[in-house]
């Protein structure tokens, strides 16, 4: 049987990853991305954790990144998120005792229990900033610094706790609308740019609608919640809501619709998009999160209409040569790699009449990524030693590792590695 070229680059750019030792993290110290899941130890640790579980490599190199990344006190409390410090290690930590039973159950218990007393104390200032009529941060509700994240790391090893449920509900609560200055916002509408500091470019702030750092993560959540029978008061309305909000900034172009980055308020006011020149259709932000987010949200209020018109989306998205063109480079977050994943996680739930589509676009993807004649050890050492993107998960080498297993294999991830980006 012969390999695929993607295949060969994943264990390529896994033997250079190898040893803690010998990999430098890119521009950063190592002791600033130590406990970082986006650029250092525990997103590589996933890597292997992901080919170990698949049978496809031996479970040493997984334990040594996991070492690796808690060779110094795990940071919690107000300076850890779901990709940094103590959320950051148990999610790598979880993938890994999820196979290896009796194996790192200690460590996990101390880590859940950091992480219930963080949540708590993060819903408590929610609810408060609600209740009094301020709008929120992006870092309060988002997947990667907010309680988006920490969501789905609950509903994943704790669905059925008080804490998974109180999550849940402030989710549903984010929906409703919230009048600060005698205007109707919708409930996640923040007085920041995109980056989550001041930004003169948004006078009013904006809705970010992205899956790293919008609603979309909160929607993707509560559809996975509402698939796996966890449900809240107000959940599939608290659905229903953010959905109709993205029908309503919905672009429709002549290759299919997409959606903005973000709403700005002077757009809310007026009611019509100013749209930029092509976008990429990222997991972080655009078409293509958004459209699996809509996917799983239709699954799960049963709309198969929705459904399809999620997946003609995305199958658009990937096949139209202006985004493509705006596609700059291999990795997870916004690269072909990560569209590849997007692509081959929709098609596994997608319906008869788009699922074929959906996997030739996949492996279109990862023939650009690896085409045929590709040296798959000159390519893994070019990935790993990019000094830009560097070796981690989220815009490296071990990120677009992972990002292509799947597709190339034709299996679905065998641990929860994708997780954290709220798709599966």
């Amino acid at each position: 049987m012969t390999t695929h070229p993607a295949q060969e680059l994943v264990d390529a750019i896994a033997f250079q990853l190898t040893d803690p030792k010998t990999v430098s993290l890119g521009r950063g110290s190592a002791s600033a991305y130590q406990q970082h899941l986006a650029y250092g130890p525990p997103g590589i640790a996933l890597l292997h954790i992901e080919r170990a579980a698949s049978g496809l490599g031996p479970w040493q190199p997984a334990h040594d990144w996991l070492s690796a990344a808690s060779c110094r006190p795990l940071t919690g409390g107000p300076d850890s998120y779901p990709f940094y410090g103590a959320p950051a290690f148990a999610h790598a930590l979880a993938c890994a005792a999820d196979h290896r039973p009796g194996s790192y159950q200690r460590a996990l218990s101390m880590v859940d229990r950091q992480i219930a007393v963080d949540v708590r104390r993060r819903l408590d200032a929610a609810h408060r900033r609600i209740d009094t009529g301020r709008l929120p941060e992006l870092a309060e509700f988002d997947a990667v610094r907010g309680l988006a994240g920490y969501g789905v790391y609950l509903l994943r090893c704790h669905p059925g706790s008080r804490v998974t449920s109180a999550v849940l509900d402030y989710c549903v609560r984010l929906t409703e609308p919230i009048t600060p200055y005698d205007e109707t916002l919708p409930g996640w509408w923040t007085e920041s740019g995109p980056s989550g500091g001041p930004d003169e470019r948004f006078p009013g702030g904006h809705a970010n609608t992205g899956m790293a750092h919008g609603v979309g993560g909160v929607l993707a959540l509560l559809a996975l919640a509402a698939r796996q029978g966890v449900v809240v008061e107000g959940h599939r309305t608290a659905l229903r809501t953010i959905l109709r909000w993205l029908d309503r900034w919905r672009e429709e172009t002549h290759r299919g619709p997409t959606w903005l980055y973000w709403i700005t308020r002077d757009e809310l006011r007026t009611g019509s998009l100013t749209p930029p020149p092509s976008r990429r259709p990222s997991w972080c932000y655009g078409t293509a999160g958004l459209a699996r987010a809509q996917q799983l949200a239709a699954l799960a209020l049963g709309d198969t209409g929705r459904q399809v018109g999620a997946e003609n989306a995305l199958v658009a998205a990937l096949t139209d040569p202006g985004q493509l063109k705006a596609t700059t480079d291999n990795g997870l977050c916004h690269g072909f790699a990560g569209l590849a994943h997007v692509a081959a996680r929709t098609a596994d739930d997608a319906h008869p009449s788009t699922v074929n589509q959906l996997r030739a676009a996949s492996q279109a993807l990862l023939a650009a990524i690896c085409p045929p004649d590709t040296d798959s050890e000159l390519a893994a050492v070019a990935l790993v030693q990019d000094a830009d993107r560097g070796p981690g998960f989220l815009d490296g080498a071990a990120g677009t590792a992972l990002a292509v297993i799947g597709p190339s294999t034709s299996i679905p991830p065998q641990s929860a590695w994708d997780a954290c980006l709220v798709i599966a």
